[in-house]
């Protein structure tokens, strides 16, 4: 007899970006270009989005991320939250970070984790792990 069950698993992708200030165009601007770079560099079925949890730095408060990510085709029914990043004296300002959890049937999914502007310094490793496996 066959095996017919799909083995799924759940899976995660970070991202982070930083918005050149608190105002909603320029959140909407960072938030959207996270998200556009999340969704060209990832198999990402809205559906399969299992939750998307947004922090942004006490300096950010114009606008809630997650309402921004609601407006996109085909993200309305996703689980969407918004945090207030933990204060670290001396971290990255402005910065606006995602966790999404989605599930996936493919185990060995690869996935990009976009970190766009000042937010670039904050993992440089995977960075150059994604440059080096886009060049194979």
């Amino acid at each position: 007899m066959e095996d017919t069950h799909v083995h799924w698993r759940v899976r995660a992708i970070r991202g982070a970006t930083t918005a050149s200030e608190n105002t909603i165009e320029s959140i909407r601007e960072a938030v959207t270009e996270l998200l556009d770079e999340l969704e060209a560099y990832n198999t990402l079925d809205p559906d399969e989005i299992v939750s998307a949890t947004f922090t942004v730095t006490k300096d950010l408060d114009a606008i809630f991320p997650a309402a921004i990510a609601r407006e996109r085709a085909h993200w309305a029914n996703v689980p969407l939250i918004d945090v207030q990043q933990m204060y670290v004296k001396g971290s990255l300002e402005r910065c606006i970070r995602f966790l999404i959890h989605f599930n996936t049937p493919d185990p060995d999914v690869k996935i990009h984790h976009p970190y766009l502007r000042q937010a670039k310094n904050l993992r440089p490793d995977w960075t150059i792990a994604q440059i080096a496996g886009t060049q194979s």
